[in-house]
């Protein structure tokens, strides 16, 4: 099992809830099982308690996630090894159920779950991956989507680490409304510009090319 899987349980738990909207998708076991994804045999052992618990742990991890897109990279790290430590895990060597090409066993690090309740099982598994993740890739991949009011975490892993937001919909909705924003205040500056008063425009004369003294030359002599 790919270490990524594991921080992706991080990013799912975290945004189990939307605070800004008013959002918690967290209410009942098959919520909290839903949540462990492709771990059917975890998500088995979930009762009503666990919702509680990770509830909790979910709280601490979008702490993580604050403290590393604000910067507090010190502050992040330190609340994710007091996770680590509350909700330890076993790694193993695994393999036996996956073969490569040539029928050998495709040996790779997974983490056992020997926990005493799912809720502490998925605490533990998920704390790790984002451990790894920030380990291997840095405290800047993790971040907090700036679409308002989404704040979804996500896990960065563009090559530039550029991303900004949880989603492309977000990236959409953030760029439609700082094209609106940036409309309204050309339209507003627009507004506010001051205007030529009209005894400083030229005479009619004047844009013509044609003087008061030149237009009574150009009467014909009969006329005069």
């Amino acid at each position: 099992m790919e270490l990524a899987y594991y921080s992706d349980l991080a990013v799912r738990l975290v945004n189990s809830e939307e605070p800004a909207r008013g959002t918690d998708t967290l209410t009942s076991v098959e919520a909290v099982r839903e949540l462990f994804g492709a771990s059917q045999q975890a998500a088995r052992r979930a009762t009503d308690a666990d919702v509680t618990r990770l509830r909790s742990v979910r709280a601490r991890l979008r702490a993580v996630f604050e403290a590393a897109a604000g910067g507090d990279e010190v502050l992040a790290v330190d609340l994710l090894n007091a996770l680590l430590i509350e909700f330890p895990v076993s790694p193993q060597i695994s393999g036996h159920a996956h073969r490569d090409e040539d029928g050998r066993p495709d040996w790779h690090m997974h983490i056992a779950d020997y926990a005493a309740n799912a809720g502490a099982g998925y605490a533990a598994t998920a704390s790790m991956g984002l451990a790894f993740h920030l380990t291997e890739l840095g405290v800047d991949r993790l971040g907090i989507c700036e679409a308002t009011p989404c704040r979804n975490a996500y896990l960065d892993t563009s090559t530039n680490r550029s991303r900004r937001y949880c989603s492309d919909r977000c990236a959409t909705r953030a760029n439609v409304a700082a094209y609106r924003a940036r409309k309204r205040l050309d339209a507003e500056r627009s507004d506010s510009a001051p205007r030529q008063p009209d005894n400083d425009r030229p005479e009619r004369g004047a844009r013509t090319g044609r003087t008061a003294d030149s237009a009574h030359d150009s009467i014909p002599v009969s006329d005069r």
